[in-house]
């Protein structure tokens, strides 16, 4: 060491070295230095520029950009979800639970509310639809709610009162909401919280006493089942008692038989809980088990936790019990209650279940329902619902970031298979090393022998297999190929899991309320595979109460070859004419109507806001096809020159939503007869007509038309042989006649509407 100083001195007096005066002379250290300083920098840009990462950042930039252009065409832009409070309705593990009216003439014959065919024209609801109460209804009255759920009537006079559990989107803990509806349950106003206490509340039970009104909530965290008293009903509420130190669930109070009966499930065991029963001369307490508590019914999956009120109906006492934990509701008959004996059957509950699964506000299960007799002698019942089951968000976060990491376990194996990956796991792991190993590390590697084994015998096999398929061009081309579209699956199935939320295509409400309307589509027997697609699709979008067919020629199809959710209707004509399309109807249940060709694809959203659009605008075409027609030159063109025009005066009604009532009546007046003759001659031109008829009934300056861009669209029948205008050119003129001859019949269209003028950006 001494020597390699003197080095380092040398060029001075007494530097006791060989003094270097040739500019050809080393100095080592400095060499070194360099060696040094440039190594970790050349071994840097050799990996950043090695073949490897340059693969693997390829392909995440390849799958980055798959993924984006996936979630761009499937997903529903978060702009179009209007009306839900930004701290409100987010997405809860436990479910997006919503709540429904139904109104019968008995408890075991129960309709949704638009199944009565209720109409509300404030809200251009015709028909008035469930769910009438939601967490954006709470939310949008200043109550940030994730969902609502456990509903319970009370009745007063001719006001219907609705209590509910909702869960806080801010603390994430449920109170007890409240609502009143002065028109028999049509339209619901938010009230507010009627109680809220440090813990979880549910299961709003309200009963009257001695000309009180009580409230007995759950409060399983607080292990007790407490009794309030309403000081103002029904937002003030104070503790009168609590009747019991036990985490019960679901407790109701039923009269019979002299006395008050007590029934619910000790939440502390395991399972569902199984039903006990308690006995009193008060609600109040004190209350004394039954002998057979609890009770051990035969199916323990079946009617053991209570779903709801108990009711008297024909004489008999009826309990509703719910299947697990929110699967569905079961009846039951109690043919015995006694201090000592107890005994219950199920009985048939025919609710019809959803066949539109996630696209129904109720379609994944339903675990709550509350009847009670009216006045009249009907019955109504409200009943909470969900479209997705218990568990789903994070259940689609597992199934995401698991496809994503098989996503790139294949890209990995990708890079081993082209030569570009020496290994797939770390050759750390396997080579041993020569030096000198600690203790620690021998240790470590005895007990991850069985881990270095596989790693070994996997890496082993890939390479045997790349050397195998090396001299096989076809076969790695076709293993490459079938890899990397299994990376590209996974990818986009783990993107829809993260951020396609649960899948559903819910309708949007208008004024807080839900509607439905009719579909219609004409076509005849050469596009029946369009039809059959048709009507598969659209049958399950949210707000589609029935499906109108109008069978213009040919053999109509049997509705058994039909694949449809809702009713469908077939309507034979004796004529084939474009006229057919819009003839008054009496058998269409609805007021709005979607008149959509039968090759036009879209999604369930779309159709769902060009419907809120409508009801905002009952008066005028909603569409999605617009068009621009230049009244000075009266020439037809497509949509493009609607763009380069910034602007449009007509909707096309192969994809409009019209008011039936008016519509119709219009299309088929007196004034219209020439128009219609005019369509007959040309076989083309019905839309058209319609669009002037809109104008003609307005003033010059009103607006007639309104258009929604939809996500995306399909033309199906260019997949075929049978699409109506198939010659665009010889198609353009006789719709350019037509503008020519309706002119002078009806005179001009209604003014320009401009693109992207809707604050919600629907139209751009």
């Amino acid at each position: 060491m001494d020597h390699v100083g003197g080095y380092g001195g040398a060029g001075g007096p007494g530097g006791g070295g060989t003094s270097c005066r040739s500019s050809s002379c080393c100095d080592m250290t400095v060499k070194c230095s360099c060696r040094w300083r440039l190594e970790p920098h050349y071994h840097f840009y050799n990996r950043l520029f090695s073949s490897g990462f340059l693969f693997f950042s390829a392909c995440l930039v390849l799958l980055g950009s798959i993924a984006t252009l996936y979630g761009w065409v499937t997903f529903t832009p978060s702009s179009f979800r209007m009306g839900l409070s930004s701290s409100g309705c987010q997405e809860d593990n436990e479910g997006s639970w919503s709540i429904g009216i139904f109104f019968g003439d008995s408890p075991f014959s129960l309709k949704p509310i638009e199944a009565v065919n209720v109409w509300k024209n404030e809200t251009a609801a015709w028909p008035v639809a469930n769910p009438i109460v939601t967490c954006a209804s709470l939310s949008d009255a200043g109550f940030q709610s994730n969902f609502v759920a456990d509903p319970f009537l009370y009745i007063q006079g001719g006001t219907f009162y609705l209590f509910y559990e909702t869960k806080n989107s801010i603390t994430l803990q449920g109170d007890i909401g409240v609502a009143k509806s002065t028109d028999k349950g049509v339209t619901w106003q938010q009230l507010g919280i009627a109680l809220n206490e440090d813990w979880p509340l549910s299961y709003p039970y309200v009963f009257e006493y001695l000309g009180q009104i009580y409230m007995m909530p759950d409060s399983i965290k607080k292990r007790e089942l407490r009794v309030y008293r309403a000081l103002n009903f029904p937002l003030q509420w104070k503790l009168e008692k609590v009747i019991m130190k036990k985490p019960l669930v679901d407790s109701s109070i039923i009269n019979y038989d002299g006395k008050y009966w007590l029934f619910g499930s000790d939440h502390s065991g395991f399972g569902n809980g199984l039903l006990e029963i308690w006995h009193s001369s008060s609600p109040l307490g004190p209350w004394i088990p039954h002998q057979k508590s609890p009770i051990n019914n035969i199916d323990r999956s079946v009617g053991v936790r209570n779903g709801g009120r108990p009711f008297f109906y024909r004489g008999n006492l009826f309990r509703i019990g719910q299947e697990a934990y929110g699967r569905r509701v079961h009846i039951f008959k109690i043919e015995a209650l006694s201090n000592d004996e107890y005994k219950e059957i199920e009985v048939p509950f025919n609710f019809i279940k959803p066949e539109k699964g996630q696209n129904s506000w109720n379609g994944a299960r339903h675990r709550h329902l509350d009847v009670q007799l009216l006045p009249s002698g009907g019955w109504v019942a409200v009943m909470d619902g969900d479209r997705v089951s218990d568990g789903d968000l994070v259940r689609r976060f597992i199934i995401g970031y698991a496809s994503i990491t098989g996503a790139a376990f294949l890209i990995v194996l990708m890079g081993v298979l082209l030569g570009l990956v020496n290994c797939i796991f770390p050759l750390n792991w396997i080579v041993h090393s020569s030096g000198k190993r600690n203790v620690s590390f021998m240790a470590w590697e005895r007990s991850n022998l069985f881990l270095i084994r596989f790693s070994s015998r996997v890496n082993r096999a890939l390479t045997s297999m790349r050397v195998k398929i090396k001299h096989s061009t076809c076969a790695r081309r076709l293993l490459l190929t079938v890899i990397f579209a299994m990376a590209v699956g996974l990818v986009c199935h783990g993107v829809k899991n993260i951020y396609g939320g649960n899948g559903s295509e819910a309708p949007y409400p208008w004024k807080g309320q839900y509607s439905q309307f009719t579909l219609l589509t004409m076509t005849y027997d050469a596009r029946l595979w369009n039809l059959k697609m048709y009507v598969k699709h659209y049958s399950r979008c949210s707000s589609v109460r029935e499906i109108v067919v109008v069978w213009n020629k040919g053999v109509p199809p049997t509705l058994s070859d039909m694949d449809s959710a809702v009713p469908l209707k077939i309507r034979v004509e004796e004529r084939n004419s474009l006229n057919n399309r819009f003839k008054v109807d009496p058998l269409i249940e609805t007021r709005a109507v979607l008149e959509l060709d039968d090759d036009i694809m879209m999604t369930c959203d779309d159709v769902e806001r060009g419907f809120n659009v409508w009801r905002q605008h009952p008066d005028r075409i909603v569409g999605f096809y617009p068009r621009f027609i230049n009244m000075d030159s009266l020439k037809y063109r497509p949509e493009r020159y609607a763009r380069l025009h910034k602007g449009y005066n007509m909707i096309l009604t192969g994809a409009a939503f019209i008011d039936s009532q008016e519509a119709f009546k219009r299309y088929w007046g007196e004034e219209a007869k020439q128009g219609r003759d005019l369509v007959a001659k040309y076989f083309n031109c019905e839309d058209v007509l319609l669009n002037y008829l809109y104008a003609n009934a307005s003033s010059p300056s009103s607006r007639t038309v309104e258009y929604v861009r939809p996500a995306w669209a399909i033309d199906t029948s260019k997949f075929s042989g049978a699409a109506i205008s198939k010659n665009t050119k010889v198609h353009y003129q006789f719709r350019s006649n037509c503008l020519v001859k309706f002119s002078q019949m009806y005179g001009r269209l209604g003014p320009k509407a401009e693109f992207n003028s809707r604050k919600d950006g629907w139209d751009l």
